[in-house]
């Protein structure tokens, strides 16, 4: 399976080696180790005895465990710089975690337990996937964290960049920026996240998630302290999407004590520039007391074309309130504004253009304007030792306007009118442009009840949701390129309301949790034309039963071998099932089943394997004969695809292995998907091909193969050095399977391609506050040119990029 990528290994392998030579002779004797300690109390503040403090560095399979004294104090020592996960846990009381940055110094790290068996932070139930190692444990199906500590080292340009250390996970460029990432989970059509669930803290991040799935808005990485996706059973807990996987991102929690902060500042070629603040407090005590975070993020830059540019900003307010004085009852507001204004192109290049200049672009008018506010409340209620309620409102407006000269390769250029746009040479003079212009306004509820007790574990919850779009397209042909107006084409309204509720039992015994759940999701579907008169309304709904059952062993504390089933699940949009004349077209929602198996292990310290085989049967797939989506597109229920293949991660950390400082690490998250293909009766969607049979043709955009290699170096002076290798197999761009590229760019071949990254981080020892981290980065060292899209024509990858910056820590 691997021979394939010997040859995009040879660039890196010198590199790799000059790399880890280097470091080698950097390496100087152990200095700079750190300390934990703390104390251990029940809710009255007598100190527990015999408690077992355990630390366990992230990503890393070194763990170290403490037990208390009498006092209920510990102390943990020579511990390398870094992040840790620290629970504490004694005999009738809950587990207790919190994750501790540990420095060159001590750190202190206080633990309340409470009876029973529910965790203390109970606002992290609501938010986090996995939330603790026994929550973690326990979850049937596969699961995978990316944490801050993960993030700061690799130093991602892109949300694309960090999605790709999950096994499974395939995202597409597009601009180069990350803008607008097409993220693909096994093997799964990857165009603009349709089949993908997004979700922010545990609500729905989506513009749209029942009617217009296409992720036209994705926030920046630097937004995120860390990120969780989950593939498995466990999905049917969240909705309405659960045909491949979810995406969780996780939002910074304000500092506990004192007044914390950072700001980042980068700078790079392609004209790169990223500031980053964030700043966070706390303040009261018991009942009231409350912690605040602000963050604000300014980016900016060119993408992998001539003629493309961004600028966007990104604003966090996020709070934390105690309402009563033990804190079982919090409440969190997180409010967000995302602003955006591009200079960036929808359509790709022709063959021959792509031949004669890659980073060619000429259409220079093209602009993406995007406003997005969004705002959260989370109530949480740890009613007593077995029993937490949450209850989530969400709501946020997006507002966005894309203004194009072409829509894809075969409107070029757009002919509006009789104005005498003949041909690209009058393309910024003559011809006009259109503009897809959109507005959406999402709402909703979601509470949810946590039950605990000897016999299993309980969760339950229910979810109203609402969501309105407002779609206009104006063509313009007198106002030139620039214009803003024209004659409408399309202005249509589009409403989903949705009511779900889920219910899902573990059955826990010593060694094995055993998950059956269900989930069902009733959506009234509504569409309003606006371009004829009187007005023509459409409604109709849809209501899905989606099953799931997992299972979980653990034959020790340290291997969970996991398998699974569940009903995939997608709502067909308004405008795929109504009208313009407010017809009921016959459509079903998407459907399939999905079954998995595998385990997480940590065999020895320092050493992490995870392994799973994967089985997705889509039985009922919508596909769209205009592949981008566009006005005019039709839909059929096309029937069936198969989706069958294996991941494997892995990570080992050899300073731990022989307990050194000095920690040389490999980390890998490889996906193979030998079988990602049609089936049944299958024809194809290619203009002029529809009576051909597809049947066994591969998946368009579905890679064979897809491996992150990284190889690390940590000193304990503050050297943090990482060697990255991403590789994509080839993939197709129609469903004829064709090789050969089309005048037009968008039918063919997309060869596999292979890249090297590179970072170096170091922190800057002896400052007691505003201590600095200096880094440099390069993307696609190799400076690689290859096809990353062929949809509306041959899309470039970014070219290579050089960044450096520096992050200073209070």
């Amino acid at each position: 399976m691997l021979h394939s990528l010997h040859p995009f290994f040879r660039s890196g392998s010198a590199v790799l080696f000059c790399l880890l030579a280097s470091l080698a002779l950097s390496a100087q004797s152990v200095i700079g180790s750190g300390a934990l300690s703390g104390m251990v109390t029940d809710v009255t503040g007598a100190g527990i005895v015999g408690a077992t403090v355990k630390v366990r560095r992230v990503n890393s399979g070194f763990e170290r465990t403490a037990t208390t004294e009498a006092s209920g104090s510990y102390r943990l020592e020579n511990l390398q710089p870094g992040e840790y996960l620290v629970s504490a846990v004694s005999t009738g009381f809950s587990v207790v975690s919190q994750q501790v940055t540990l420095e060159a110094n001590s750190r202190v790290a206080n633990f309340t337990l409470r009876p029973g068996s529910l965790t203390e932070n109970v606002s992290v139930i609501a938010t986090e996937i996995a939330a603790t190692p026994e929550e973690l444990q326990r979850i049937p199906g596969s699961v995978e964290v990316l944490d801050r500590q993960t993030l700061d080292i690799a130093r991602p340009f892109t949300f694309n960049e960090a999605l790709r250390k999950f096994t499974g996970v395939y995202v597409r460029d597009e601009e180069g920026l990350g803008l607008r990432p097409s993220i693909s989970i096994r093997g799964l059509d990857p165009n603009r996240s349709a089949k993908v669930l997004l979700l922010e803290d545990g609500v729905p991040l989506g513009h749209a998630p029942y009617g217009d799935t296409d992720a036209y808005y994705h926030p920046p990485i630097e937004r995120y302290s860390g990120i969780e996706i989950l593939k498995g059973s466990g999905q049917i807990a969240n909705g309405p999407n659960t045909l491949g996987g979810l995406l969780n991102y996780i939002t910074p929690t304000p500092p506990t004590d004192g007044v914390h902060g950072s700001l980042t500042l980068i700078g790079g070629s392609r004209h790169y520039f990223n500031g980053y603040g964030s700043i966070g407090t706390s303040f009261g005590e018991g009942a009231g007391r409350t912690g605040v975070l602000f963050d604000y993020l300014y980016k900016r830059g060119e993408g992998a074309r001539e003629n493309m540019f961004s600028k966007l900003n990104d604003v966090l307010v996020k709070s934390v309130t105690s309402l009563n004085r033990d804190a079982t009852q919090t409440l969190s507001f997180k409010g967000n504004y995302y602003g955006e204004d591009s200079n960036i192109t929808y359509s790709g290049l022709t063959e021959a253009e792509f031949a004669a200049n890659p980073r060619f672009n000429p259409f220079r008018n093209d602009f993406f304007y995007g406003d997005r506010w969004g705002a959260s409340m989370l109530y949480t209620n740890a009613i007593n030792s077995r029993a937490v309620f949450t209850t989530a409102v969400y709501g946020a407006h997006f507002k966005r306007d894309w203004w194009r000269q072409s829509s894809n390769s075969d409107q070029r250029p757009n002919r509006r009118g009789n104005n005498g746009c003949n041909g690209l040479a009058e393309l910024n003079t003559l011809c006009g442009n259109e503009g897809r212009l959109r507005g959406y306004d999402t709402f909703g509820i979601d509470p949810r009840l946590k039950l605990s007790s000897r016999a299993g574990e309980t969760d339950l919850g229910f979810r109203w949701h609402r969501e309105e779009q407002n779609r206009v397209q104006l063509n313009n042909d007198r106002l030139g390129p620039n214009g803003r107006g024209g004659m409408a084409s399309e202005d249509n309204g589009r409403k989903n309301s949705a009511v779900s509720g889920y219910l899902q039992h573990r059955f826990l015994f010593r060694k094995l949790a055993l998950t059956p759940g269900v989930r069902i999701e009733h959506v009234n579907i509504e569409r309003t034309n606006r371009l004829v008169t009187p007005n023509v309304t459409g409604k109709t709904n849809v209501t899905q039963v989606i099953p799931g059952f997992g299972v979980s062993l653990s034959p020790t504390d340290n291997v969970t071998i996991f398998a699974g089933v569940h009903r995939g699940f997608a709502p067909p949009r308004p405008a795929d099932i109504i009208s313009g004349t407010g017809g009921v077209v016959e459509l079903e929602p998407e459907l399939s089943w999905n079954y998995e198996a595998g385990l997480r292990s940590l065999p020895m310290k320092g050493l992490r394997l995870d392994a799973a085989f994967f089985r997705l049967d889509y039985q009922n797939q919508i596909v769209p004969a205009n592949l981008s989506g566009g006005v005019g597109a039709t839909l059929t229920s096309a029937g069936e695809t198969l989706h069958q293949g294996v991941e494997f991660a892995g990570r080992v950390d050899f300073g731990t292995l022989v307990d050194s400082p000095h920690n040389f690490y490999v980390r890998t998250a490889y996906t193979w998907i030998p079988v990602a293909e049609y089936r049944g009766t299958r024809f194809s969607n290619v203009s002029g091909f529809a009576t051909t049979r597809i049947t066994g043709k591969r998946l368009i955009y579905a890679p064979e193969q897809l491996l992150n290699l990284n190889f690390g170096y940590s000193h304990p002076k503050g050297l943090d050095a990482l060697l990255e290798y991403v590789y994509v197999g080839q993939q197709f761009g129609d469903d004829l399977n064709t090789v050969a590229s089309s005048a037009n760019g968008q039918r063919g071949l997309l060869p596999a391609y292979g890249l090297w990254n590179a970072t170096v981080n170091y922190r800057i020892g002896g400052f007691e506050r505003f201590a600095p981290t200096v880094f440099l980065t390069t993307k696609n060292l190799g400076d690689e040119t290859y096809i990353a899209d062929r949809r509306r024509g041959i899309m470039p990858g970014m070219p290579r990029l050089v960044q450096a910056g520096v992050k200073f820590r209070f």
